[in-house]
């Protein structure tokens, strides 16, 4: 949610433009502030963020993005076995060079990527590599046995960029380079993708390997603080973070990750859980995307949906309860301006139904968020707040 302030915007962020009434009433009643959720010297990730809003020190239990989506996706890794995100992308030409049109693919849909990483796993799969389809463009690759000190980077880093700097490098980047290449013309000629340029939509052209690492060894939220709770996401990050927690994955219909998705089910699915749990996380993607696209009007719109038909809904279907907290707060900025994840403390509101704060007219956006004086230097501490009520934060 968090991003710089615009010219277009006249000098505001998305999240002050944006008419978000339930977010910024949480803001006037809670504790705000900013938090830094990426530790010095880690990529702004969405796995180091929510890892750490999630309750876990980054710097003592990240050990890459990919494995986290092989634990949701049910894909078991054996202590040398190395996961990378495999995406399905679109290159584009320009003259002699090749840049990085589009990191979604035109947002191929979860049946048609499948097939195609179907397709290049019975092409390239074999001598310890193995393909597993995942949701929309996102997906697996795991090497069985493999390496993992090479360099990689993350494709909706370089939107528009050319990608020759960008390609894996280091010790085990041929196989990856290898990989990448003898895919084009896999997906040059499968059926699906000259259906979509038949339809006039972008086809996959590459996959795209970045994000590499071996599962890590996370203690649940159940041993750390005798809760049981549930996961709400259409990503698979999110899910997996939830499997290494210990949290039960609550299936929600019509979660896509996107601008389509069913936002209101999220929070209704989301308090019904707390009927049988004490915990539920609920993570929607679709702003980012939209951060991503550099469109600041979809942002807008995905945070007016977020605050009406997610925090909306929740807050009203809590209202009649006397003991509960709500944790709001994004995983890291996604900036319009550049298209990609910046490293910037981000807002955080913590309410408390039972001690409610009055701090007046303040919004929920980042400049009345740093003007409360309130920083948390370690976000993954939150939790405890959420879950314990004890104070996490210093004011400055």
């Amino acid at each position: 949610m968090a991003d710089y302030p615009l010219e277009v915007l006249g000098g505001r962020t998305p999240l002050e433009a944006a008419r978000t009434p339930n977010m910024d009433w949480l803001a006037a009643r809670g504790v705000l502030g900013l938090a830094h959720v990426i530790p010095k010297g880690f990529p702004p990730g969405s796995d180091v963020g929510n890892m750490s809003i999630m309750g876990y020190d980054p710097a003592v239990y990240h050990t890459g993005r990919s494995p986290l989506e092989a634990a949701s996706m049910g894909v078991a890794l054996g202590p040398r076995d190395i996961a990378f995100r495999c995406n399905l992308v679109t290159l584009g030409a320009s003259g002699d060079d090749t840049f990085m049109e589009d990191f979604t693919s035109g947002h191929i849909t979860t049946e048609e990527a499948a097939e195609l990483i179907r397709a290049i796993g019975l092409k390239l799969g074999g001598d310890g590599v193995e393909f597993f389809p995942g949701v929309s463009y996102r997906h697996l690759m795991v090497w069985r046995d493999g390496m993992e000190k090479m360099e990689t980077t993350p494709p909706h880093d370089i939107t528009d960029q050319k990608i020759s700097a960008y390609m894996p490098k280091g010790e085990g980047a041929e196989r990856l380079l290898s990989l990448m290449e003898a895919s084009r013309p896999i997906l040059a000629n499968h059926p699906v993708n000259k259906r979509r340029q038949a339809e006039g939509r972008r086809p996959a052209t590459t996959i795209w390997l970045w994000g590499q690492g071996r599962a890590p060894a996370l203690p649940s939220l159940a041993e750390r603080f005798g809760i049981k709770g549930g996961v709400i996401s259409a990503v698979d990050i999110i899910n997996g973070l939830g499997v290494y927690a210990g949290l039960e994955r609550i299936h929600v219909p019509g979660i896509t990750g996107f601008l389509d998705t069913n936002y209101r089910g999220k929070g209704e699915y989301g308090v019904n859980s707390l009927e049988k749990n004490d915990f539920v996380f609920i993570h929607v993607e679709a702003i980012d995307e939209a951060g991503h696209m550099g469109d600041v009007e979809k942002k807008i719109q995905a945070l007016e949906d977020f605050d009406e038909k997610v925090v909306g809904t929740v807050l009203q279907k809590m209202a009649q309860r006397k003991d509960w907290r709500v944790l709001l707060m994004p995983d890291h900025p996604t900036s319009i301006a550049l298209k990609t994840h910046v490293a910037e403390p981000v807002p955080f509101v913590l309410y408390s139904a039972e001690e409610p704060r009055q701090n007046g007219a303040l919004g929920y956006n980042e400049k009345d968020a740093a003007a409360t004086g309130i920083v948390v230097k370690q976000a993954y501490r939150l939790i405890e707040s959420l879950i314990e009520g004890r104070p996490t934060w210093t004011e400055t």
